[in-house]
């Protein structure tokens, strides 16, 4: 959906050469993981209400795109955090073309980290690849942040949403802290937008609009010509 310390929970990341711009494929990543977790997911710019379904519409090349996005009741304990799961499922003119878990947790400052996924790529009803999956803790990979207790405070420099040295590497940058959004679901304001990339791949640059009691609303490419836009939120 990508997205950490033995000190004080409102201790920050430190990032070693991640400035925005720079060659963030390199091996130093140094996140101060906390010891202490929230109970829930419950940061007003990226809610995780158990039981929550998010639908989604983007029109590409391949045809028409739709997402179905569900906040599971279930849990995943990750390097002995108790994680959110969210389902993400992914059509092309209906037919299932990924399906993924990904797995999220709240520390007690109110940073929500992101601590893996398992994903897969369909084609014709068969899993055709799972590049892309992670797990804090299994071969190396570390958590990243996927929404920052104060993201105005982390305005213009790059951050680590995950970390598997050359499988998942994407990284953020708060770009927008008062935005304005219409879509199928509805016109929403001052929300918090965000420019992601995957520093294995050029030209993978989007950007995502995050509004509050919410989540993500919008998602544009780089040129801002293909929308991926919220249709609809059901559920408790």
């Amino acid at each position: 959906m990508a997205s950490a310390r033995p000190m004080a929970p409102a201790t920050l990341l430190v990032f070693a050469g991640l400035a925005c711009g720079s060659n963030t494929t390199g091996p130093d990543y140094h996140p101060d993981v906390p010891t202490v977790w929230a109970s829930g997911v419950t940061h007003p710019f990226f809610p995780l209400i158990p039981g929550v379904r998010y639908d989604y519409r983007a029109q590409t090349p391949g045809g028409t795109e739709t997402s179905r996005v569900e906040v599971l009741p279930d849990t995943r304990v990750i390097q002995g955090v108790t994680a959110t799961i969210v389902h993400d499922q992914v059509f092309v003119d209906g037919a299932l073309t990924e399906d993924t878990f990904d797995w999220f947790a709240q520390d007690t400052a109110g940073n929500v980290w992101y601590l893996g996924e398992d994903s897969r790529e369909i084609e014709n009803g068969h899993v055709v690849s799972t590049e892309g999956s992670w797990e804090w803790g299994v071969a190396g990979a570390l958590p990243g942040v996927v929404m920052w207790a104060d993201p105005s405070a982390h305005t213009d420099t790059e951050y680590r949403q995950e970390y598997l040295k050359g499988v998942a590497e994407d990284v953020a940058v708060v770009v927008g802290l008062d935005e304005s959004v219409q879509v199928p679901a509805g016109t929403f304001t001052g929300c918090l937008k965000t420019r992601e990339r995957n520093a294995l791949e050029s030209g993978s640059t989007e950007f995502k609009y995050y509004c509050r009691q919410v989540g993500t609303v919008l998602e544009t490419d780089g040129a801002g010509g293909q929308r991926d836009e919220l249709l609809q939120v059901s559920g408790p």
